[in-house]
């Protein structure tokens, strides 16, 4: 491996681009060695001033460029299985972006296909473990100081949805954050999903169900409440509440700057996650890379990807069903660690 880790970054996008300048300007010890897009002319503007970065639209031609040892995925969820078995089949180590894969099935496959090496590559891209306010809440938790957990309570709000977002996309791309979260947060596994549905925002698009309450039940006895509201129209807020037997913790209120004028108050509220987890993104890659560079694999598993998907898939079905769901994943691969480690 060279001074510089060479990373193939999978896609150009708005999280692709952002990628990209973070590991050309922010971090240390990497650099972008190629791109793929399937947009050439896109690929084509992300390496412009890049030393050395080639532009591909075929991922193959990607992984396979010069000084490619690593992999960071950051195109559309549908595309992350292949990508994902394609840097397996390389012993390319991989950061992929959630949803690691949308289906349970393709998330398994993964899984299985990983666990076949007997060895961790990936990374998943669940970036909340990385944000300074939700290590503070784990490490509090963790301690016992509050003793045991036994309610979560979460907020999800989005300014606006992109063209071509659905009621289903509210839980298995937005909550998909908490469903991580929540695991992680508590060392416990969700056993169940209802999700109610008060009557549609007029922000919303024609026929998005916009906002949902989703609600999990818990192998530790514990219940998790998320508001999720992707149409809210003012600003991205995220909030998590954690209620304990002997207290309780809040974090996402305290991040933003408010600046006092004559007869007046304003504080600033994040537009989207780019700004709002700026610092947890940086850690993460940073993070990534550097156990790369020793080679090791740390983070979110590909194990804690197909979870996510498993519960995000029951929670779909309770929104269309109306009912409770149970979450049934297959075994664990010893490759594992529990959840919350």
């Amino acid at each position: 491996m060279g001074d510089l880790l060479g990373v193939a970054v999978l896609g150009a996008g708005h999280m692709g681009a952002d990628h990209i300048r973070r590991l050309d300007r922010v971090i240390s010890g990497a650099r972008v060695a190629a791109v793929a897009d399937p947009d050439g002319g896109r690929a084509e503007a992300a390496v412009t001033g890049l030393d050395e970065a080639s532009a591909h639209t075929d991922v193959a031609a990607a992984l396979d460029a010069p000084g490619v040892e690593a992999v960071l995925i950051a195109s559309p969820g549908p595309a992350h299985e292949e990508a994902l078995l394609a840097a397996f089949a390389r012993g390319l180590p991989v950061l992929c972006e959630k949803p690691m894969v949308p289906d349970s099935a393709g998330a398994l496959r993964v899984v299985e296909a990983e666990a076949r090496l007997g060895r961790r590559l990936a990374q998943i891209g669940f970036m909340r473990r990385y944000d300074a306010e939700y290590r503070r809440l784990k490490a509090l938790l963790d301690s016992g100081r509050l003793g045991r957990p036994l309610m979560l309570h979460c907020t999800h709000r989005n300014v606006s949805s992109p063209p071509g977002f659905t009621s289903a996309m509210l839980i298995d791309s937005s909550v998909s954050h908490e469903i991580d979260a929540a695991r992680w947060l508590l060392g416990q596994e969700p056993t169940a999903v209802t999700v109610l549905r008060p009557g549609s925002s007029s922000g919303a698009p024609e026929g998005l169900a916009d906002p949902q309450f989703v609600l999990f039940e818990t192998d530790g006895g514990a219940l998790v409440d998320v508001e999720v509201f992707v149409n809210c129209g003012f600003g991205y807020e995220v909030r998590c509440e954690a209620v304990c037997e002997s207290g309780s913790a809040r974090i996402g209120e305290e991040h933003s700057m408010v600046v006092t004028t004559r007869g007046s108050a304003r504080e600033d509220v994040a537009q989207d996650y780019l700004v709002r987890f700026a610092d947890a993104y940086d850690r993460e890659v940073q993070a990534w890379v550097d156990a790369t560079r020793r080679g090791r694999v740390t983070g979110p598993s590909a194990w804690d990807g197909y979870a996510a998907s498993v519960v995000a898939e029951a929670g779909v079905e309770a929104l269309h069903s109306g009912r409770r769901v149970a979450v049934e994943p297959a075994p664990r691969p010893e490759l594992y660690p529990e959840a919350g480690r």
